[in-house]
């Protein structure tokens, strides 16, 4: 297995990556993956959390480097605005998903590909004092194909064993990104991934709580602090991806770097195989049978009063991330199919309304959680993890017993993507209450032109809701 030239791969894509270089299918799917990925941050910067956060970033303070996603009055250092959008941007884990191709590998079950480079984007552009578009979207391909080539490498053992891909190696992803848009030779680009490799963390002990989202908020700033560290001098190992005491090795254990050596940017993760963008807030692996419940419960004229039991049946791949039996939170609901499919069940849909603490505490939420029953089917299990299969079955008071495979090509998935509308509209969801019409449309015409912007952190002027 070789191993010797990860990060050198890595660093000759990213350093030599121009705009004229990226294919227009990449352009366009980046330019969706951008207006889903403040779509996010807008919703969730609603979330307990950035509270708590905007606390903590108070106290800190520092060089006012780039205004906060909702208060564009408010400046702060570039790595706590990383932060803030990071945190933002998974807090409701509604951002985009990569997909996986190589042997062993779980389909669906990566990395969380966009916020952290879009938030060191965003970040260090504000810092520099404006981006133009063809920048930002160079800058943002380089760290989402370095984070999801990573991610292909390493060994599958590294989320089993509990860590958070989001937050390790997303951190990666805001690495490259931050030391594109600042312009970094191969040295420092190198540098840069080395510094990185020593910050990224998060472990999943912490899904279901603050903590779950913070790790793609630490992968953010981190990121952006490793570039502004090798900026004013500091250094690292320049091959900190590789070896003997490599990431890759030291929190794989190991991997397959011959599975994505030679082909950064050839193709393109965010093309083939692709990327899902969500239409729940909640994890990936759990939308296919969310969407069954959901398409059953309408061609069968099912209302939640005539539900008795329904039971998912599931392999490991599903049941394993998905921990929680009974969700008493909104944090919980996201690791909990009996809450999911209880929302389903009820409102029809789950989105930013069902997705809060009043929601989940619901009698009636309550009480179609315990009507649920999820079983570890062997013979899913014995399909593998190369699609994500379950199968949904509903038993009705009357004694109808109904059930529908989830569909492979879910939602959302580059099999069966969402339109641009749809993605427009779960920006609008997620805006609700915080921006007008005119600034939901403005921010809609930014993305869609983006290369023609000639500052594209002036969207942030569009992003403001304070309160209070």
């Amino acid at each position: 297995m070789t191993t010797a030239s990860l990060t050198k791969d890595a660093v000759d894509f990213a350093v030599g990556l121009t705009f004229d270089a990226i294919p227009d299918d990449a352009l366009k799917i980046a330019r969706r993956c951008v207006l889903d990925g403040l779509a996010v941050m807008i919703g969730g910067s609603e979330q307990p959390a950035l509270e708590v956060m905007a606390r903590y970033i108070d106290r800190v303070g520092g060089a006012p480097d780039a205004r906060l996603l909702g208060n564009a009055n408010k400046k702060v250092p570039a790595h706590l605005a990383a932060l803030w959008y990071g945190l933002a941007g998974h807090a409701m884990d509604w951002d985009d998903t990569q997909l996986s191709e190589g042997p062993g590998r779980m389909y669906g079950l990566l990395t969380h590909p966009t916020v952290p480079p879009l938030s060191a984007c965003l970040a260090i552009g504000e810092m520099l004092g404006g981006v133009d578009g063809k920048s930002f979207l160079t800058a943002f391909n380089a760290g989402f194909e370095v984070e999801c080539k990573i991610a292909e490498a390493i060994n599958p053992n590294h989320y089993a064993r509990g860590f958070h891909t989001s937050g390790t190696i997303g951190t990666f992803g805001s690495a490259v990104a931050a030391a594109k848009l600042l312009n970094f030779n191969h040295s420092q680009m190198a540098q840069t991934i080395g510094i990185a490799s020593s910050l990224a963390s998060g472990i999943r002990a912490n899904f279901g709580t603050m903590t779950k989202p913070l790790h793609v908020g630490r992968s953010s700033e981190n990121g952006v602090t490793a570039a502004l560290l090798v900026r004013d001098g500091f250094t690292a190992n320049d091959e900190a991806l590789d070896g003997k005491w490599g990431y890759l090795t030291i929190a794989g254990p190991g991997g397959d770097p011959d599975l994505v050596l030679g082909r950064f940017g050839n193709p393109l993760t965010i093309t083939s195989p692709g990327v899902s963008i969500k239409p729940y807030p909640c994890g990936v692996l759990t939308h296919p049978s969310m969407d069954a419940l959901k398409f059953l419960m309408r061609d069968e004229n099912i209302k939640p009063e005539d539900i008795e039991k329904i039971k998912l049946y599931a392999a490991q791949n599903i049941l394993g991330p998905i921990r929680y039996d009974f969700a008493t939170t909104e944090l919980e609901g996201k690791f909990c199919m009996h809450f999911l499919l209880a929302a389903i069940a009820i409102a029809g849909k789950a989105g930013k309304r069902e997705f809060n603490d009043e929601f989940v505490s619901r009698v009636d939420v309550g009480a179609m959680q315990r009507r649920v029953e999820t079983i570890d089917d062997k013979e899913i299990e014995a399909m593998g993890y190369d699609r994500i299969r379950s199968r949904v079955e509903v038993i009705t008071k009357d004694g109808r017993t109904v059930e529908l495979w989830a569909d492979e090509n879910y939602r959302g998935s580059p099999h069966n993507p969402l339109t641009d509308d749809e993605v427009e509209g779960k920006l609008r969801d997620c805006a609700k209450g915080l921006l007008d019409e005119p600034a939901i449309k403005s921010v809609i015409n930014r993305v869609w032109t983006l290369e023609d912007q000639a500052n594209v952190t002036d969207v942030l002027a569009d992003l403001h809701w304070q309160k209070g």
